[in-house]
């Protein structure tokens, strides 16, 4: 493969703008190659992309790939921007297909492996994302997008060191990406300095089922399931939320518990009041069943929260094992994994964030599960395609904390109207919804199964945002209690079943 051509001045200018967050003087370097309109061109729309979309403007972002890539189709830079936007908008087939262009040509784009490497991530294929990125960042180890994704791979040690070079440099991050890392590296410090690592299994059994407790907005009506789990010997009722992650808990339960406070942080979620208050805390001991887990790190939200339960637990924390969620038994199992071919059996852990954890490996679907749905996995959000009114799929999130399906107001206006629904109250960690909105005869197809509604429609762009990839909808409890669920967080797979003889 051959490197690129070097950026003419203006361009490199312009980049290193981009690089260390000065996104207005970049644009403006940009601009001025496109009103010099001479060769700069193709790559000044190309990095202006780039900019609108750490400036959360993929509208912009969309129409500037489009000008470079129409005026230089042979422009690597042109693909990898064009693809970046498309992962944005959560078409993956595309951004791959604009990813993979210049590598066919035998150039060597950063870049581009950059982009191949997210998908491959979300796709559970983390080894390929691993090798994909190493060699993005051999190739651009200047790049701030590259070697923040790249320091998340690394063992516990030589992460802590690489999150410090990283602070003390300049990058493209906003205050708030700052802030987190900041929080990570000291959680990671305080991980380093005690004797265990990972919040590991200590009980020998490796499967277990316990109820699903349901959890009331009145005498009829049941808004969610949850699990008694105890924390430090303190029992809790956390709700089961697919669209958590980590262990969350209120001040009440922290204090009764005796959790050891690490580092601030900041909590987000659905509303509008901004982000909640918190901090993450050191808990010994983690009892789900018969399942006990030592050395643990939990996130805690402080009083402000509309949070009206215990806590919430997300069904990521289980992500090494294969964990079915029994709504219409009221059940909660977790079991073995199929092994993976060649590799020997991993300590089984709950996966609350620690860095000592990471242990790469690609998507495996064994024979029993070659009918689940595969996912895409960004994080601890399970990403389903789905299909609105017989369109072709947008990502929804698979949300047992959410009320019911939903969709996004972009996504609805795409197939169907929708109407302000002013009298409906929607909230969610971070207080309540302000503009909430209906769209009527809405048909959703997901892996094998359709259903047809009324929808809510409200922004889920901070959620997007977050995710880094365009979010259209949830599939809520709603709907969801109607299902048996198997999740298998490890390669990124889904099934649902149904018996509808149980609902009449």
């Amino acid at each position: 493969m051959t490197l690129p051509p070097p950026l003419s001045p203006v361009l490199f200018q312009a980049r290193e703008m981009y690089r260390v967050g000065k996104f207005d003087e970049a644009i403006a370097g940009y601009n001025t190659a496109i009103a010099a309109a001479g060769p700069d061109v193709p790559g000044a729309y190309a990095g202006l992309a780039r900019v609108y979309l750490k400036q959360r403007k993929p509208d912009d972002a969309f129409a500037a790939a489009q000008k470079s890539v129409a005026l230089d189709p042979h422009l690597a830079a042109a693909h990898t921007a064009l693809g970046e936007v498309y992962f944005r908008q959560g078409k993956m087939i595309d951004a791959e297909r604009e990813f993979q262009t210049p590598l066919k040509e035998k150039i060597a784009d950063a870049r581009a492996f950059l982009g191949l490497s997210r998908i491959a991530h979300a796709a559970s294929n983390y080894k390929t994302s691993k090798v994909t990125l190493d060699q993005a960042h051999v190739l651009d180890p200047g790049d701030p997008d590259i070697r923040r994704a790249w320091l998340a791979t690394l063992n516990l040690k030589d992460r802590i060191k690489a999150i410090e070079d990283f602070l003390g440099a300049r990058t493209n991050d906003d205050k708030e990406d700052l802030e987190n890392l900041q929080h990570l590296q000291t959680v990671l410090q305080d991980e380093q300095n005690r004797p265990a690592h990972g919040c590991q299994l200590e009980t020998k059994i490796s499967t277990t089922q316990t109820d699903l407790e349901q959890l009331h907005t009145d005498a009829r009506s049941i808004r969610g399931y949850g699990l008694k789990v105890k924390i430090n010997g303190v029992t809790s009722r956390l709700r089961l939320d697919t669209g958590a992650g980590g262990v969350l808990v209120n001040n009440s339960i922290a204090e009764k518990a005796g959790v050891q406070r690490v580092t601030e942080q900041k909590i987000g979620g659905i509303g509008d009041k901004g982000l909640a208050g918190g901090y993450v805390a050191f808990a010994q001991s983690i009892q789900i069943g018969e399942l006990e887990f030592q050395n643990c790190y939990v996130d805690v939200v402080e009083k402000s929260s509309s949070m009206g339960e215990d806590g919430l637990i997300g069904s990521d924390v289980f992500a090494q094992f294969l964990v079915n969620i029994n709504f219409p038994d009221e059940k909660f199992k977790l079991s073995e994994l199929p092994k993976l071919p060649n590799e020997s059996a991993e300590v089984a852990a709950l996966d609350t964030g620690s860095a000592a954890n990471y242990h790469p490996h690609d998507r495996y679907i064994a024979p029993e599960m070659a009918s689940y749905t595969r996912i895409f996995r960004f994080g601890h959000l399970l990403l389903i395609p789905t299909s609105v009114n017989e369109h072709p799929p947008k990502l929804f999130l698979i949300d047992t904390g959410a009320y019911d399906n939903t969709i996004s107001p972009a996504a609805a206006r795409e197939s169907t109207k929708i109407y302000s629904e002013e009298r409906m109250v929607v909230r969610g960690l971070n207080g309540r919804v302000r503009d909430v909105y209906r769209a009527d005869d809405v048909s959703l197809a997901f892996a094998h199964f359709v259903q047809r509604k009324s929808l809510l429609a409200f922004d889920l762009t901070n959620v997007s945002d977050s995710a880094g990839t365009e979010i259209s909808g949830t599939l809520g409890f709603g709907m969801l209690y109607l299902l048996n669920i198997k999740i298998d967080y490890r390669d990124g797979l889904v099934d649902f079943s149904f018996e509808p003889n149980r609902f009449h």
